[in-house]
């Protein structure tokens, strides 16, 4: 044990904070499930509880020996995991396994278990792109040899994703833009893709907008020709966000209405570990709204602490781009860290109504699946450019100091 603590490198803040989250997700965890498990496992509350520490335990080793490989290699494997990915996502997206009106994971055979391949395509997406950012800063002011080669994974990977998983895609997209544009790419060139991407999203919000009867609380039958892929399900999660979208008995923002009854009762300090009421009433308290138990039983100071641990994590990578000496490095640990604390950001403002319903988790925190351990993978990549920094400035240090050790010459 002590072999594999000395062994153990990096950025100790960002282990400090995994240590942190890890924890907080199995006490949130285990309070969340305990009606669902208690229903569905013959009074055995703590089956959840041990599964999230069995997940728990594999990020802890992914994170580990992750963490141990040096970055350089993952540029090497960057280019082969985004081929890897792309067919994945097709096949995902015509044979894939369809939960919730959407097809985003597939069924892995033998061990018969589902995987979101989206989380593998960002994972893979932000490795290439740091790949070619490092690789094009002499051209990237150029729109045919820096731009065009930089934005087409990106273009490629978003239409791919968006129409199973439309905010998974919006995250990854906005994600690369401000990659991209502390990788020194035109505003110009950026400015253009945002404006072309809008141009879906109002299209969007307008029909939301123009579909709706204020008079009678309800949404009005869409036309035949919007109804392909999930076009529905968004304008109606637009419908929910912009109003209070009430049809009879049926109440569209139930589970943000929940969420915000959690919030209410948790107060300034919370109702205390496990002592959640609304757990047994809002839908996915363990994944998507786990921001919601959080609150409840631990208050906004508990909320605000854990938003303070993200940004806290977002500050130590930022740290570890500004020393990293080689621009991969630099770009690897920045994106990553990006698209973590973007994603806590948007599951939190779902959770308190300042964003339309996404079905993005909290990472770390919520319950164990694909995107947990790719969370994890993500978190040893960043703390494998963090321990070569460190490496780094150790072999400085020693060159310093055995200068400083030679004789000055009469």
């Amino acid at each position: 044990m002590d072999q594999i603590f000395n062994r153990t490198k990096g950025d100790r803040v960002i282990w400090a904070i995994v240590l942190i989250l890890a924890l907080v997700s199995m006490l949130v965890v285990y309070s969340s499930t305990g009606l669902l498990a208690y229903k569905y496992n013959r009074g055995n509350t703590e089956v959840y509880l041990f599964k999230q520490i069995a997940f728990m335990i594999v990020g802890l080793l992914v994170i580990y020996f992750s963490h141990r490989v040096n970055y350089t290699v993952y540029s090497k494997a960057a280019r082969i995991l985004f081929l890897l990915s792309v067919p994945l996502l097709i096949y995902t997206l015509f044979f894939g396994v369809t939960l919730n009106e959407g097809s985003r994971w597939i069924r892995l055979p033998i061990i018969n278990l589902t995987f979101q391949t989206s989380d593998l395509a960002k994972l893979a997406l932000f490795m290439y792109l740091s790949r070619l950012l490092s690789k094009k800063q002499e051209v990237i002011k150029d729109f045919k040899q820096g731009f065009l080669p930089v934005i087409t994974p990106v273009i490629i990977i978003c239409i791919l994703i968006a129409p199973a998983n439309l905010s998974t895609a919006l995250l990854i997209g906005a994600t690369s833009m401000l990659l991209m544009f502390i990788g020194r790419v035109s505003s110009k060139h950026l400015l253009m893709v945002i404006g072309i991407a809008a141009i879906p999203v109002m299209i969007l919000i307008l029909f939301a907008v123009a579909y709706y009867d204020k008079s009678e609380g309800k949404s009005k039958e869409l036309p035949s020709f919007v109804e392909v892929a999930r076009m529905p399900t968004w304008i109606k999660r637009v419908q929910n966000f912009i109003y209070d979208n009430k049809e009879g008995d049926k109440d569209d923002n139930y589970q943000v209405n929940q969420a915000k009854i959690a919030i209410a009762k948790g107060g300034l300090l919370g109702k205390g570990p496990g002592n959640s009421e609304t757990r047994n009433f809002l839908p996915h308290p363990y994944s998507d709204f786990i921001f919601a138990i959080i609150i409840e039983e631990y208050g906004l100071v508990g909320g605000a602490f854990i938003l303070f641990v993200y940004l806290i994590f977002l500050f130590r990578s930022i740290r570890i781009f500004r020393k990293c000496p080689y621009a991969f490095g630099a770009f690897l640990a920045l994106g990553l860290s990006f698209t973590l604390v973007i994603q806590a950001l948007i599951n939190m403002a779902v959770t308190v109504n300042l964003f339309p319903v996404t079905g993005v988790t909290l990472p770390l925190v919520s319950m164990g699946g694909s995107s947990f351990l790719f969370t994890c993978f993500a978190i040893g990549i960043i703390l494998s450019v963090a321990r070569n920094v460190e490496k780094s400035e150790g072999k400085e240090k020693e060159k310093s100091a055995a200068a400083g050790a030679q004789p000055v010459a009469a």
